[in-house]
């Protein structure tokens, strides 16, 4: 169930400021001056944008099941209230997208904290409505507590959902981020990017150099210089040779600078390779050499597994109240495994007695099948109940 509260909660209001919008004109040098063109946001550079949404993703791909604690285990339970959190948290999003604002958020414009504000009616969940990260603000309270301001609202951080990842320091129930390790790295990306689009934009990259004894005058301008090639170099046919005078025509062949004397390949893939090991994604998810198995299953246990284990703690710990309810991501079907994998595991567990007919065809995404409900054991596949009727068991007419 959804938590109730009896404290009645204002939404949050949108602030206008005084004035209206507020213009500035000014010259092309003073904006210059102005302007810091040198900054580049990670909402804006494609290798941490790339990173961060194959994260955002994966966490938002991952079913969201609502768990209840029995004396046998854990079972799923089905209702309006795991309908709400996985279908449809948002009366404007389904669950995927949800999530995937969440941790983008957090990662880029939220810098280590992403607030959705629970909207109660009757005490009751009706809705999770995400905050954007410029209308919210932290506030101190003392050295242990803090107040969440949304557009001027205040907010005990019992009343909102605050998600959060690489905890601060000195004030711990609040996220970091990556901007600070990321920022240097991510501006060596945006410096390799303008210079190589300014090298393949240049135009002095001449391969030939025709070197001709004339006058100067006559080569000081376009068109005179235009003449001399028109007349000696300028043929009708791909590959015609050339006919130049002997002593008043030289040509020399040079060999342009190109991106691999800049070294600029190696210094990008450096970088890119940084990127991936401050946000925890295998290189190859940026480009950077080849897809591994086990590099892939590592990185859904020690980078996407956190992040959701956060978001869902923080949903049970503020939507439930009961101890034995709690949310529970599903991250199997992100692991990469082969079908044949997938399919020897549930025939071994099948045959063991440890997995139902149904819920082996589950794993493989079969549908169930009547009579399949059954444990089965050993190698003649008899019910598990009826283990003690094996022939082998009994012995003169009589059970051993």
């Amino acid at each position: 169930m959804a938590k109730k509260k009896n404290k009645a909660r204002a939404e949050p209001k949108q602030k206008r400021e005084a004035g209206g919008v507020v213009s500035w004109l000014c010259s092309p040098e003073a904006y210059d001056t102005l302007a810091c063109s040198g900054y580049t946001r990670l909402s804006k550079n494609p290798e941490v944008v790339t990173a961060v949404n194959t994260i955002a993703r994966l966490i938002g791909s991952m079913t969201i099941y609502l768990m209840q604690n029995t004396e046998d285990g854990d079972v799923r339970i089905k209702n309006e209230l795991s309908r709400k959190i996985d279908v449809n948290p948002n009366g404007h999003m389904v669950r995927s997208n949800f999530v995937q604002w969440i941790v983008k958020t957090m990662y880029l414009d939220g810098e280590g904290n992403a607030v959705v504000w629970p909207k109660l009616t009757n005490g009751y969940l009706e809705d999770l409505r995400p905050v954007p990260p410029g209308t919210v603000s932290l506030i101190d309270r003392g050295i242990w507590d803090y107040d969440v301001a949304i557009n001027g609202a205040e907010y005990s951080p019992d009343e909102i959902l605050h998600f959060t990842m690489n905890p601060n320091g000195s004030r711990p129930w609040r996220g970091e981020g990556f901007r600070v390790p990321l920022a240097a790295v991510a501006n060596d990306l945006k410096q390799a990017a303008e210079t190589k689009k300014g090298f393949m934009e240049s135009k002095w990259k001449p391969s030939i150099i025709v070197k001709v004894d004339t006058m100067i005058d006559e080569l000081s301008t376009r068109e005179g210089r235009r003449r001399i090639l028109d007349d000696y170099i300028d043929t009708e046919r791909a590959g015609e040779p050339w006919v130049i005078p002997t002593d008043q025509i030289a040509v020399d062949q040079i060999k342009p600078l190109s991106l691999s004397d800049l070294a600029l390949s190696d210094m990008v893939t450096l970088d890119k390779r940084t990127v991936a090991a401050i946000l925890g994604v295998p290189a190859f998810v940026l480009g950077i050499g080849e897809f591994s198995r086990e590099a892939w299953n590592n990185f859904i246990n020690v980078t996407i597994m956190p992040i959701a284990e956060a978001i869902q703690q923080e949903l049970t710990k503020k939507l439930l109240y009961s101890p034995e309810l709690y949310f529970k991501f599903n991250p199997r079907s992100l692991f990469n495994y082969d079908l044949k994998d997938i399919a020897e595991i549930a025939s071994n567990q099948y045959v063991r007695g440890l997995m139902t007919g149904n819920e082996a065809r589950d794993w493989i995404g079969l549908p169930p099948k009547e009579g399949l409900d059954k444990l089965i054991v050993l190698e003649n596949l008899i019910p598990i109940e009826k283990i003690g009727d094996q022939k082998k068991l009994i012995q003169d007419g009589g059970e051993e």
